[in-house]
């Protein structure tokens, strides 16, 4: 952490010595939100850079774009009232690499944008006009689940160093609204990101990088609010910390996956809180070959979330065995609801998905042959609503073999169902250590509060399991050894 906090401070001092001011005008750019500035703005970026670095200054008014390519040493100030806007045209965007988007970076470094503007993708008129172009056959596209598959993200940052997004605010992308590619030294700090115009409009994609900090930001996503995905082999997101963020989301909160081709190494996600959101507050994936590991939860605060914990192991590609160990989750409170947490708002989670079934309880689930390995939940309290009904059941605590193995299916806590716990299940694990955590049902459950299936060595100190008219047993295991309460 005091390595990130340094580089980024050197970071900072060096790019203020050396910068220049230019206005945005300067270069023939409009502001009256009709013209399309995007060689204008091109023109302006390469200049600065070309003449050392500075910074590019946008004051009050729209300024139309398609995409526009940082490079090194140029910084972007959106002024308050400030508005990047882009272009509703499919063929005012480009790709450069694997990035595309409104705003793009390929190999830059020291690259900034800053200030208390806007940048707005219009991300719904956007969509529905690739739409358009796809239905006429004009642009190709796999077109799965009556979506473009490939559209503008709003932000896409890509094989970039020393990178900063500071203050702005994010609007209404097409697809991911802001996504940071294999970033060295990476700092995102009180952005506020609104973008619920199209599907799967994740807040922040974190692919891959180092030294990177996301703090102080407020994401309200129609997809995952924070996400760490890793889609490159031979590399992986290490020394990431996400804190002092505030997320709701039609999916998960903060989520670690689904891509984890390399993996996910020394991640600290500190003081957050997640509402009204429609999966889980902290999702931790490992499922297509890579790694999850030295990873810290402390502090998450989660409110009409349908789920507080989901840890999973799967094998969705190829033969390289995946892994999650060493994971630490403390401090956490969390409410889950009865009814669906996002009902109402814009492209909202699926209605009637496993519809219907009882409210599931949180998981850390490995498979047969690889186990998650030393799993710590400390002094934790979820309050679930209890209530479940028989009729509902898909399998009963007699009959844990029949919860079905699924290697390769999408991860998501609702994928089994049902499951016969109201408060953890836990299978194929090894070193499972709660202590001080408390589960309280607020109306009464047939099933209960845990059930583990082959976990080998667990611990249970100070452990309350609560609700009405408890009856049936607080444990259920199977196949388990070493289990000490």
């Amino acid at each position: 952490m005091r390595k990130i906090l340094i580089s980024l401070l050197c970071l900072t001092v060096a790019l203020v010595a050396s910068a220049k001011d230019y206005n945005a005008s300067l270069f023939g750019i409009k502001s009256n939100g009709t013209t399309l500035n995007t060689t204008s703005i091109q023109k302006a970026i390469d200049f600065i850079s070309a003449e050392g670095g500075g910074k590019l200054i946008f004051k009050v008014g729209r300024y139309l774009t398609g995409t526009i390519e940082l490079k090194d040493n140029v910084t972007i100030e959106l002024g308050e009232g400030a508005v990047l806007v882009g272009s509703t045209n499919p063929y005012d965007y480009y790709k450069k690499g694997d990035a595309f988007g409104l705003v793009i970076s390929n190999e830059a470094e020291n690259i900034a944008i800053t200030g208390l503007g806007v940048i707005d993708g219009q991300g719904r008129e956007l969509a529905n006009n690739f739409l358009g172009q796809i239905a006429v056959g004009a642009i190709k596209d796999l077109f799965t689940l009556g979506r473009p598959h490939d559209r503008p993200h709003l932000l896409y940052l890509c094989k970039s160093k020393n990178v900063t997004l500071q203050g702005i605010n994010l609007r209404n992308s097409s697809c991911w609204t802001c996504t940071t590619d294999r970033v060295e030294n990476l700092l995102i700090d009180g952005v506020t990101l609104d973008s619920r115009a199209f599907w799967n409009n994740d807040g922040f994609d974190i692919v891959d990088c180092t030294h990177a900090v996301i703090q102080n930001c407020f994401v309200n996503a129609t997809d995952d609010g924070i996400c760490l995905k890793s889609h490159h082999k031979d590399v992986c997101n290490d020394d990431v910390v996400v804190r002092h963020n505030t997320i709701t989301s039609s999916a998960s909160g903060i989520k670690f996956g689904t891509f984890g081709v390399g993996g996910f190494r020394n991640i600290q996600i500190l003081d957050n809180v997640v509402y009204d959101t429609f999966r889980s507050a902290i999702t931790i994936q490992s499922v297509d070959g890579g790694f999850a590991e030295n990873i810290l939860v402390d502090g998450l605060k989660s409110y009409n979330t349908a789920n507080a914990i989901y840890l999973n192991v799967g094998q969705r590609r190829g033969d390289k065995p995946s892994r999650m160990e060493n994971i630490t989750i403390r401090n956490l409170y969390a409410e889950i609801p009865v009814d669906k947490p996002d009902y109402g708002v814009d492209y909202e989670g699926p209605t009637l998905e496993d519809q219907p079934r009882n409210v599931l309880p949180c998981g850390i689930v490995g498979l047969e042959g690889q186990p998650i390995r030393n799993v710590t939940i400390e002094n934790v309290e979820i309050h679930f609503p209890g209530g479940g009904d028989p009729s509902f059941a898909k399998v009963g605590t007699y009959e844990l073999e029949k919860v079905p193995e699924m290697p390769t299916a999408y991860p998501e806590f609702s994928q089994y169902k049902e499951l016969p716990a109201w408060g953890f299940y836990v299978r194929h694990a090894k070193g499972i250590h709660f202590h001080n955590v408390t589960l309280t049902a607020a109306e009464k459950d047939y099933r209960p509060a845990i059930v583990l299936d082959d976990v080998q060595g667990a611990s249970f100190t100070n452990l309350k399991a609560t609700a009405p008219k408890l009856k049936t047993k607080i444990f259920v295991a199977r196949n388990c050894g070493d289990i000490k309460k």
